[in-house]
């Protein structure tokens, strides 16, 4: 049949690797002597037939080539058979031939085309043996790349064949054309189809050889475990297990309560109610000295001690005004110039990944040893106008396309890359114009890079950016048709085999890029099913630039760079001719976006603190007429309380920007917000408390307020303590946006509690001043001739408290109502809270209207696969010996559970482990490299370079020797010093069509070597299945590490590796995300350390009153489980911004509920309910007017804001918590007093005694009061003469209301 190699095949124009044909011969096969079969025993071993029967067609030449042109044994029997078989005439016959002219001008006739026969299940399973080795570089199949225009997903047994036959594609030096013959079909005479035995992929072909790794045969791979998903969630039977559980706690809860109740009322019985007469009266006993605890003489000690010491600081504060205030603004100005050389943080990393944490750690690691992330500029366009098609082509037969695929499109396409590949603009660093090429990611020439050589990424890379190659077009015959074929056919071949040099068809052209690499079909389009790239909804294009720090020349220019980028697309965007709807994105445009929805919303938080302001203004004024409605008002005393809570502010940023701690927006939005909650309160209590209060006679004013802020000033300190303390043990946090912010805000809150306590006092004695003259706020000069009402006028809210809210919420009925309305709203939000979502998508952190939003839908709809992820080798690893590479590598003779290996069987199960592709590994290709039969790794034979590395672009003559001999086992292992001496010239090797496997570009910046040579570092690139939201980002991550600590762990039990190696994944994204693995434990501390000194400090201030402290406490838990519970249901997710939030909810929840505890415990009133009465009326209302209606206004301008971030976690969530501080606060809480509050403080009945009866007939036995709460609802404001004023029991009588003798009630 043929014999020998005649020449070179004249019928190949364009040929890729030299192709070289046999010439036709019609003698006998030929033995072979000692070295060719020795040749042959390695090259086709199934022909041995023993040194003296052998017989071959083919010459040691031939038998070379085959050598150096198949790996697989499967693959390189067939070829044996063709060439070199004796019986070769039996299953080959010749198609065509021409006559050839020798260099010796001999005439032969060589064999440019033949059939050639081999049986069905012979191809079968050679074909089986081979469709699953895998490309070390891509993690793709390498049958794709043999399958030529069906790529891997469409590649038959057939196909892949026939691609070896095609001389066209230029890797076949002939046409063969392959005839499967099942059984029983006829044949040609003479023709006998060959039926050897192809080896399966888990068999050895020889005694010495080795059988396919599970990498590249899936029957060689160990049984795997799939991994089990994320636990389910608890169950009792088919029901929520939660959920049958917060009900069993509420069913159970109510039912105790009811009882506790039936058994009081047995108990006391319902003949006569307790503490009264039978007409009525209330009836106190005598209280014996022995009846009085060590904690009612602690407690009263306590406010008798903080009384007297507020009481005196208030009166020294307003007899000297201008002093005071003078002294607090230089104070403020001192801790304020340090906002010079305050620090904003608005890096995302600095702001919520811990320096110290896993995750920023190992990101040191990475950006220490590995170029960071290259920059992604990218463009996804659409036409969903465009309707799709069906091209009829000659070679795939007819084909459906997508309308986006039109050729017309694609060189708008070409242009608007053209025209963004060229962008220019005058560097005065560079004095010269600055292009993209001085910025661009260029992998395989990165040191004097050109615009070709720069990575941009798009379908038209496919035919090289070339217009003419585009508009190509040739008549072609296949199978007796000739018709034309065109770009559809080229764009149909490269998308399934991408790493093509040609296409088969008869247009010749290349499928890689400009730069010279393949192009990934998901990196060109998006939008298809199932790899059938052709239906596509979406071109993609992507310009990827080097990363720089952000203090260098180049990051200047690549911000340039990126700008005008977006100019241009915005442009276009505009142009009405345009024809594509697409989104974009420059690597620059989240943080621009997020800066201007930050100063857009300015306006925003001012016109919220404006609004708080009037309301502050006008809720504080008294108004007793319209004449005086310019005295009486509180302009100036509202802005200046305004004024304490900025400067407040300002002294707590200030203060650590001398200390070194960066702030953030975070802080400039939330702490305000925070501290004008707490100040609005303590301004209400105490301006109300002091419009409500008359003046004793005698009394001087500025007497008067040091004992109005001895009434209220230790509720005051109960609350600021609380917060200070909470945040202050809030900066225990981790994350160090919320740590700075707790910083921020207690500093902030005790500053503003310092000043109210000394500006504000004086602030209040010179408006008292000016009002008590009759002078106009704001024309102080003016004087109204009008007299003020000698009665002090209690306004609306009061009274409507005292006569309507508080009869009707402590109403039998309505208390029980209240008890198991709120309990069962707190076991619903217990159960809500074990479904609240965990988590920030970016997309919040911009406005509604960024182009940014439209880009993040269009990449989670058209994107095919998700980001790449590392997996990181730290130093400590022995890569050189062989053990070291086998459990790395996955190729023959590597551990079943290497590394790589174990990343593969990760991939097999991508819904569980959020993996898409295996890992390339430089380990693999590097062995690839150094084999002989890759021609990739030679030494110069000859001139001055004799020994060295030769480059596979140097010419085969000079370069006769191998790095490395053939291993007789197949498997290829270097030594120490053969890895050490050709790893460096494996990784600068550009690939080429010689020496595909180069590691230039793939693999340079993979590995990190020392002086000395030893790896410190290396990298194996996988991908992320598509990734859509928070929760898939957060469970990435956290599988990606369990694969990684598994790898880690295996590898540590190698001889010689240190205990502190390790192997851990990262990617951009995984130091953003990392935060909600462990935020849930971490806002449990967190808010767990807020929690603690709210019930310690109002335990301590109110004299260890347990029951009062725990009373405080639960509320508080209620409010904050409760309002993660209203999270879930609307929406808002669990993150830091959250967490945040929550943190402040304590804090204000203690704003509603702390006073009204304090007013309750130190209130004498005869029974429970009439004290929880009198706490509500009183302090209620100051609470209602000082925290809920001052936060409400503000909050609701909030809404208007274009940050989705602010409208969610800022108005959506301090409304959340408003609401619900308010309805605990002034609803649930007085019902919790009711019924289990402390008792009354005896030792302030037996002080209240012995004044009574020092002012009553020394032989009066009984003490009673007649000043009934009822009384008082019929003749206006009567108050309980048994209550504390600083801390000491006050019994002086004042006209209220111009009623007689009725006793003043004071905090």
């Amino acid at each position: 049949m043929f014999y020998g190699e005649c020449g070179f095949n004249p019928e190949v124009t364009n040929p890729l690797i030299n192709s070289k044909i046999p010439c036709a011969y019609q003698g006998p096969a030929k033995p072979l002597n000692s070295i060719d079969y020795a040749q042959l025993m390695k090259v086709c071993p199934m022909l041995d037939r023993g040194t003296k029967d052998t017989r071959v067609c083919c010459t040691s030449s031939q038998m070379k080539s085959l050598q150096k042109s198949f790996a697989l044994d499967n693959f390189a029997h067939i070829h044996c058979i063709n060439t070199c078989s004796a019986n070769q005439s039996q299953s080959v016959n010749i198609l065509r031939t021409t006559n050839y002219t020798t260099d010796t001008g001999e005439q032969k006739e060589a064999v440019v085309a033949y059939e050639s026969y081999l049986t069905q299940e012979f191809a079968n399973a050679s074909f089986n043996s081979c469709k699953n080795v895998r490309l070390p570089a891509t993690g793709g199949y390498a049958i794709g790349v043999m399958c030529g225009k069906y790529g891997a997903a469409g590649c038959t047994t057939q196909y892949w064949l026939d691609f070896q036959g095609d001389a066209s594609n230029g890797l076949a030096p002939l046409d063969i054309d392959f005839r499967l013959m099942p059984d029983g079909r006829p044949v040609p005479p003479g023709i006998v189809p060959y039926n050897g035995r192809a080896w399966h992929c888990y068999e050895s072909p020889s005694l010495d050889g080795q059988a396919c790794s599970c990498q590249d045969c899936l029957e060689a791979c160990p049984v795997i475990v799939p991994p089990t998903s994320a636990s389910e969630s608890f169950k009792i039977g088919r029901l929520d297990g939660v959920l049958v559980v917060c009900l069993a706690i509420f069913a159970g809860a109510s039912l105790s309560f009811l009882g506790f109740l039936l058994v009081r009322n047995l108990h006391h019985g319902k003949s006569k109610e307790p503490g009264k007469d039978k007409n009525g009266n209330e009836v106190r006993k005598k209280v014996l000295p022995k009846d009085v605890t060590c904690t009612d003489r602690n407690s009263l000690a306590t406010q008798a001690f903080l009384g007297s010491l507020f009481q005196r600081w208030g009166t020294l504060m307003a007899s000297h005004p201008i002093k005071v205030i003078l002294i607090s603004l230089a104070v403020v100005v001192v801790f304020a110039i340090g906002l010079m050389h305050i620090e904003l943080t608005t890096d995302p990393v600095q702001l919520w990944s811990a320096p110290n944490s896993q995750a920023m750690k190992e990101k040191d690691f990475h950006d220490a040893h590995f170029d960071p992330f290259f920059r992604t500029n990218q463009l996804i366009l659409t036409a969903p106008g465009r309707k799709g098609y069906t091209y009829n082509s000659l070679v795939y037969g007819t084909v459906t396309f997508g309308g986006v695929i039109a050729k017309d499109l694609i060189l708008q396409l070409l242009e608007l890359q053209s025209r963004l590949q060229t962008i220019q603009f005058w560097s005065e660093e560079l004095g010269r114009n600055a292009s993209l090429s001085d910025i661009c990611f260029a992998p395989l020439n990165p040191n004097n890079s050109s615009l070709t050589d720069c990575a941009v990424n798009s379908l038209v890379q496919y035919f090289q950016n070339n217009v003419t190659k585009l508009n190509a077009k040739v008549n072609m015959t296949e199978g007796g048709q000739t018709k034309e074929v065109d770009w559809r056919d080229h764009f149909i071949y490269c998308v399934n085999s991408p790493m093509s040099f040609q296409d088969t068809t008869d247009l010749a052209l290349s499928c890689m890029a400009d730069y010279g690499a393949p192009v990934f079909p998901f990196l060109a389009v998006g939008g298809y099913e199932n790899e059938t790239y052709t239906d596509a909804e979406a071109l993609i294009m992507t310009f990827s630039l080097n990363n720089y720090p952000r203090d260098s020349l180049k990051f200047k220019l690549v911000q340039i760079w990126e700008q005008k980028f977006l100019d241009i697309i915005q442009e276009y965007q505009r142009d009405p001719s345009t024809n594509f709807t697409f989104a974009y994105m420059a690597e620059r445009s989240l943080e621009d976006e997020i800066n201007r929805t930050t100063a857009e919303d300015i306006p925003i938080f001012m016109i919220s603190y404006a609004v708080i302001f009037m309301y502050i203004a006008v809720a504080l004024g008294e108004y007793s007429s319209w004449k005086r409605i310019l005295v009486d008002s509180k302009f100036l005393l509202g802005f200046g309380g305004i004024l304490v809570v900025g400067c407040s502010v300002l002294a707590s940023m200030g203060f650590y920007a001398w200390v070194g701690i960066p702030s953030s927006l975070v802080i400039l939005q939330v702490v305000p917000f925070l501290v004008l909650a707490v100040g609005a309160d303590n301004i209400f209590i105490f301006v109300l408390e002091f419009q409500r209060d008359e003046r004793r006679p005698g009394e001087k004013r500025e007497e008067h307020i040091g004992r109005i802020l001895g009434n209220v000033a230790p509720s005051m300190l109960l609350c600021s303590a609380s917060e200070c303390v909470c945040f202050f043990l809030g900066a225990l946090s981790s994350m160090p946006a919320v740590k700075s912010f707790a910083l921020y805000a207690a500093l902030a809150v005790l500053m503003d509690f310092l000043l109210q306590m000394s500006a504000f006092v004086a602030l209040l004695s010179l408006d008292a001043r000016r009002q008590d003259a009759s002078r106009c706020e704001i024309l102080c000069c003016v004087t109204v001739s009008s007299r003020p009402k000698k009665t002090r006028n209690e306004g609306f809210l009061l009274p409507a408290m005292r006569r309507y809210y508080a009869p009707f919420l402590l109403h039998g009925v309505t208390r029980i109502t209240v008890m198991v309305l709120f309990f069962f709203m707190f076991c619903s939000s217990i159960f809500l809270m074990f479904h609240v979502t965990v988590g920030l998508d970016q997309e919040l952190a911009l406005p509604q209207d960024s182009y940014m939003l439209e880009y993040f839908k269009y990449l989670y709809k058209y994107f095919e696969v998700g980001v790449p992820t590392y997996f990181v080798t730290t130093r400590g690893y022995n890569f050189t010996t062989v053990k070291g590479i086998n459990d790395v590598c996955s190729s023959v003779g590597c551990d079943p559970f290497s590394l790589t290996q174990k990343i593969q069987y990760a991939t097999d199960f991508p819904k569980e482990s959020y993996l898409a592709i295996p890992a390339s590994s430089w380990v693999d290709d590097f062995l690839d490299w150094l084999n002989p039969g890759s021609g990739c790794c030679r030494l110069y034979t000859s001139g001055p370079n004799i020994g060295k590395f030769c480059s596979s672009n140097e010419s085969d003559w000079r370069c006769l020797l191998k790095c490395m001999p053939l291993p007789l086992n197949g498997i290829l292992r270097p030594d120490v010093k053969q890895f050490n001496t050709f790893l460096p010239h494996f990784l600068s090797d550009r690939p080429n069509l010689k020496c595909a496997k180069g590691g230039l570009g793939a693999y340079d910046k993979a590995v990190v070597m020392n002086e000395a040579g030893e790896i410190t570092a290396s990298r194996f690139m996988a991908y992320h299945t598509p990734l859509t939201n928070s929760q898939e980002f957060t469970a990435a991550l956290r599988t990606a590490r369990e694969l990684a600590a598994n790898i880690t762990k295996g590898m540590r039990e190698i001889p010689g590796t240190a205990p502190d190696f390790e192997v851990f994944p990262y990617t951009i994204t995984y130091v953003f995300y990392e935060q909600y693995l462990s935020i849930v434990p971490e806002g449990i501390f967190n808010i767990s350390m807020c929690l603690l000194p709210t019930f310690v400090v109002c335990c301590i201030l109110l004299g260890m009153d347990l029951r009062s402290g725990l009373l405080n406490l639960l509320t508080i838990i209620m409010i904050t489980v409760d309002t993660v519970g209203v999270m879930t249901l609307w929406g808002i997710d669990y993150n830091a911004v959250s967490l945040i939030n929550l943190v402040t909810a304590v804090g204000i929840s203690v704003e509603f509920v702390s006073h009204l505890t304090r007013s309750f415990a130190i209130s004498t009133k005869l029974t429970r309910v009439e004290r929880a009465k009198e706490a509500t009326t009183n302090m209620g209302s100051a609470v209602f007017a000082g925290v809920a209606m001052t936060n409400l206004p503000g909050i609701v301008v909030l809404a208007f804001a274009k940050a989705q971030l602010i409208q969610i976690f800022f108005f959506r969530l301090n409304l959340v918590i408003t609401l619900l501080g308010m309805a605990h606060g002034l609803i649930f809480l007085p019902v919790l007093l009711s019924y289990f509050g402390p008792d009354v403080n005896r030792a302030v009945l037996l002080e209240l005694q012995k004044k009574e009866a020092q002012e009553s007939d020394p032989s009066d036995k009984n003490c009673y009061s007649n000043s009934t709460f009822e009384n008082a609802e019929e003749k206006g404001p009567i108050h309980d003469n048994h209550s504390l004023s600083n801390g000491q029991p006050d019994t002086h009588t004042t006209q209220t209301d111009g009623e007689p003798g009725t006793a003043t009630t004071n905090l």
